[in-house]
């Protein structure tokens, strides 16, 4: 605290100069070191993190200095800037006693148009690679701005601090000791889809289920799909309500896809009190870090394809997580999830494929030991597809019944470009025929990449190569699918995308799968 008037000194040469981005920001941490140097605290306590737009947000705003400089609480402000509350009459135009707290509780209304709690950057939908920020002012900034914000003006030597402050919810656990949590505004209903994509034949009709969840009782609802003009939905809107925050409701649309193959987005959106809301709601929470809300859009992707499938059956030994397994049932099949005791002939008998998803050579502990069993399912005529694979922590080097490796570095075993041109090396394959005809246009509207860790070596007289496909200006191996006749059964091991490009919707990787699975039928 003796160097606080060196500072205020300091502070108004500083406060002369232009207006600039750098002088400004020197101005912001020069007041952090005098708060510091003050022993100056503030705090605006809130009972619940949660707002809705139009709510009253109730606070207890509490200030205190340790040190004996002289410091005057003078008022606080709110984010609209304007000047609402005095400091207590108490303090008002006196120092604050060192080392004594002093607190003031008030209400302030929650505008009606304030908008939801979401990052930024996540706001608009984005292009390819790049996010869209309507306010550049917010880019490179690490979060969003506060959702609302507090002032906090003292009087410091007659010169005006301004604290700004957010306001908080403080917990105590017996466990996790005290915690806290900014203000969240969330919507009054959260809406969600089962699925991120829908598969729908062209012309066909199918029904389509939100769950509507409440986070306040809501007297009137109305829910509606929001669908281009050659997607028919009915009926047009569904009523709702909810009597106690926590209620749950599936509400049943039902969609007709246009007569040819296209695709669109269909948004869910409810009316409460004349206000709208479109959103889902997902919460991050860790122990290490702050609660993070995300709220976007509840919407998904229907897609309206020519799409033949061979066999009903499939088992799905999981991985490191993937939506593959929603994706086989959106083509047709009914699907059982398997673990690594599922892997013998006799459990996996009546599947007519079975898929390993991503990274299970990685991640799983009962794969590697029952991979006789799986092999041996293939030999008496089953079908695996087995997906990507990282070279580095595998539970086992074999990957397949013949020699298969993926050693080596990414970057020479991948291909970043998702519009590389692709080679059919063997047209006629089965794969490639049956039952979809697989042409060079299901190879368009890839999403982030073709596919990554190509396998660097593998026994060419027993795997076909399927796809050749490079970078520009590089050569990747011809691995992207290796398809083995083994017995009487396929083994496939593919290193494409899959896990990005279903859940996008890609109407050609849902080809190319199914006929993938339908190998041998």
């Amino acid at each position: 605290s003796a160097s606080v008037p060196a500072l205020l000194a300091i502070r108004a040469k500083l406060a002369a100069l232009p207006k600039d981005p750098v002088t400004d920001e020197k101005r912001a941490q020069l007041d952090r070191i005098l708060q510091n140097c003050l022993g100056l605290t503030v705090e605006t306590a809130i009972p619940n993190a949660e707002l809705v737009p139009g709510e009253t947000l109730a606070m207890k705003h509490t200030v205190m200095v340790r040190s004996s400089f002289p410091v005057q609480w003078v008022e606080v402000r709110y984010h609209s800037g304007s000047t609402l509350l005095p400091a207590p009459s108490s303090v008002r135009g006196k120092p604050l006693p060192a080392n004594q707290a002093f607190s003031l509780e008030a209400t302030d209304k929650l505008p009606a148009d304030t908008l939801l709690s979401q990052p930024y950057w996540l706001r608009a939908d984005h292009t390819p690679g790049m996010a869209r920020v309507d306010d550049p002012s917010l880019i490179g900034r690490p979060e969003s701005p506060p959702v609302y914000s507090v002032e906090n003006v003292f009087d410091v030597g007659g010169q005006t601090l301004v604290i700004p402050d957010v306001p908080v919810q403080v917990s105590m656990d017996a466990t996790k000791g005290e915690t806290r949590r900014r203000l969240d505004v969330i919507a009054p209903v959260a809406l969600s889809f089962a699925n991120e994509v829908q598969l729908f034949a062209p012309g066909a009709s199918k029904s389509v289920e939100v769950d509507v969840t409440a986070f306040r009782t809501v007297d009137n609802g109305t829910l509606r799909l929001d669908a281009p003009t050659d997607w028919k939905v009915t009926p047009a809107s569904q009523p709702f309500h909810f009597a106690a925050v926590g209620d749950k409701v599936k509400l049943a649309f039902t969609i007709t896809a246009p007569a040819q193959s296209t695709s669109a987005n269909i948004t869910a959106r409810v009316d409460i009190n004349g206000a709208h809301y479109a959103n889902e709601r997902i919460v991050i929470s860790y122990p290490h870090i702050p609660v993070q809300m995300l709220q976007p859009l509840a919407r998904f992707k229907a897609v309206a394809l020519d799409l033949a499938i061979r066999g009903k059956k499939v088992g799905y030994l999981p991985g490191a997580g993937d939506s593959v397994a929603a994706a086989l049932e959106q083509m047709g099949y009914v699907v059982t999830q398997l673990t690594g005791a599922d892997l013998t002939p006799e459990k996996l008998h009546g599947l007519d494929a079975v898929v390993i998803g991503v990274r299970a050579f990685n991640e799983r502990t009962d794969l590697a030991d029952n991979l006789p069993g799986l092999f041996a399912y293939v030999q008496q005529g089953g079908t695996v597809i087995a997906q990507y694979n990282r070279p580095t922590g595998l539970r086992t080097q074999t990957l397949g019944p013949y020699d298969l490796s993926i050693a080596g570095q990414a970057p020479p075993l991948r291909v970043t470009d998702e519009n590389s041109p692709v080679k059919f090396l063997v047209p006629d394959h089965p794969a490639m025929t049956t039952p979809n005809k697989i042409t060079a246009a299901d190879f368009d509207g890839w999403v982030q990449e073709r596919g990554a860790y190509f396998p660097s070596t593998w026994d060419e007289e027993r795997y076909t190569q399927l796809l050749a496909m490079s970078d520009p200006g590089e050569t990747q191996p011809s691995s992207s699918v290796l398809i083995a006749k083994y017995g009487q059964g396929y083994y496939v091991y593919t290193s494409l995308g899959w896990f990005r490009q279903l859940p996008a919707g890609v109407p050609g990787a849902y080809r190319l799968f199914a006929n993938l699975v339908s190998l041998g039928k």
